[in-house]
């Protein structure tokens, strides 16, 4: 139905279809059915987003101006601070973290008559691409639950996939919002870093993290971005540039498109089911009228170890705020001593993989390492980046697969060697993914 869409659900209320508790109720009713089995959920907040909802429908009946969200049940990823609740980034040391203050997007979302349902569960400070690295829950795949959702946002990403809420917001730093996009069969967007302000956000790498929406279709996507984007002056890393309306473009016909598919994305590393979704995608654009062009992209196979150079230095100095003294887990020691208090209280406040990225942070930036692997990760970042934007000077978007496998089964990366496992059952269409030029597109 038209309704199951963001589009139709706000049009429903807007008309008086549905009222904005009906809405929410809906959301309420299907976690109180499902919800326990997936473990999509850390918080709840049931009862603020009814009388949130309760108040919308009131003001509607006076006639008073509503926001554009009209009512729209969302759910925020952990990391993304807000006054409801605690704010945990799904690590152990922040468990009961109260913040005084709402992120940025979250306040948009609000200032906008969106109501926020509850928060989603993580890997530790997004540190993670399975969400098995979560102390809370181990999120599982709405279409198969002996596999992982992806992460770090899989708790939204598989919220969004079972029906709890018809949207919710993540965070993207290598993946983290795409992955689990594609492992749930739903729409994950990573804007242009930017775009969407930080502010509120728990940093896990800074020049890498961004704020972006999970949804069902592409046109919803691009109504929780209108929303949530835009300069902020508390972030200086925001983009001082207007924001388009992304839907006045949407239902565009894409004739003449030139879309790239690096040769380096399409191999036999891949699980040949993703390569089969990958000709899929490229038939389907040439058939719409979309140029399909080849490209070279030779630094691809040098990104994932800058990235994880890069990714843990930036962790290794965020996470160092962590010390049991000023907010967050503190261990009482014995000995009373100020080092053994940041010993104990990072060693049982930080889970291992955690722990494994500020090593590996700490050791790169570490004197008589800095320039063997640091600088040179940055300057590396470097040429990738020059090599997109010479690709980009013969293209539109770049066409690729997401992963190189769908969705695999909880434990195959965490307890033993990887493997597959059965994917019969794990959705494809949404597999690949678009990388798109930041003007004019949804960037």
């Amino acid at each position: 139905m038209a309704r199951d869409t963001i589009l139709g659900l706000t049009e429903a209320i807007r008309d008086r279809e549905l009222t904005a508790v009906d809405a929410v109720q809906q959301c309420v009713d299907r976690i109180a059915r499902y919800g326990q089995r997936l473990g999509c959920f850390r918080e709840l907040h049931f009862e603020s987003a009814l009388q949130q909802a309760e108040k919308i429908d009131q003001r509607r009946s006076r006639e008073a101006e509503i926001g554009g969200l009209h009512g729209l049940p969302l759910a925020l990823k952990d990391n993304i601070v807000s006054t409801l609740g605690s704010s945990a980034a799904g690590a152990s040391i922040l468990e009961h973290y109260q913040s005084p203050f709402n992120a940025t997007a979250v306040e948009r979302i609000q200032s906008s008559d969106g109501v926020v349902i509850g928060r989603t569960n993580c890997d530790e400070f997004s540190m993670g691409s399975s969400n098995e690295h979560c102390p809370f829950a181990t999120v599982r795949n709405p279409w198969s639950h002996g596999h992982v959702p992806g992460g770090s946002s899989g708790g939204s990403a598989a919220a969004v996939a079972a029906g709890f809420c018809p949207a919710a917001l993540g965070s993207d730093t290598g993946g983290s919002i795409r992955q689990p996009a594609s492992f749930c069969g739903v729409v994950g967007l990573k804007p242009t870093y930017g775009r969407v302000s930080r502010w509120g956000l728990i940093a896990f790498g800074s020049s890498l993290d961004q704020i972006g929406p999970l949804t069902h279709t592409v046109g919803d996507a691009a109504m929780i971005l209108r929303t949530i984007a835009g300069v902020d002056d508390r972030d200086a890393t925001t983009a001082d540039v207007a924001v388009p309306d992304y839907l006045s473009r949407i239902e565009q016909p894409i004739e003449n498109l030139r879309i790239g598919v690096p040769r380096q994305y399409r191999g036999e590393s891949n699980d040949p089911e993703v390569n089969r979704v990958l000709d899929e995608a490229i038939e389907r654009y040439r058939d719409m009228g979309a140029i399909i062009v080849d490209l070279d992209l030779p630094m691809t196979d040098y990104a994932i170890a800058t990235y994880y150079v890069i990714a843990p230095a930036e962790a290794s100095s965020n996470l160092a705020r962590y010390d049991g003294v000023r907010y967050g887990r503190r261990v009482p020691t014995d000995s009373g001593g100020l080092e053994d208090l940041y010993l104990e209280s990072r060693s049982q406040g930080f889970g291992p993989e955690v722990q494994r990225r500020i090593m590996l942070g700490t050791y790169v930036l570490s004197a008589g390492y800095y320039d063997a692997y640091y600088k040179r990760a940055m300057q590396a970042r470097r040429l990738i980046r020059q090599e997109f934007e010479q690709a980009f000077s013969g293209c539109h978007a770049i066409l690729g697969p997401t992963a190189p496998t769908p969705a695999f089964r909880i434990g195959d990366t965490v307890h033993g060697p990887f493997s597959k496992g059965d994917i019969a059952s794990i959705p494809h269409g949404a597999a690949v993914f678009l990388l798109c030029k930041k003007k004019g597109v949804l960037s």
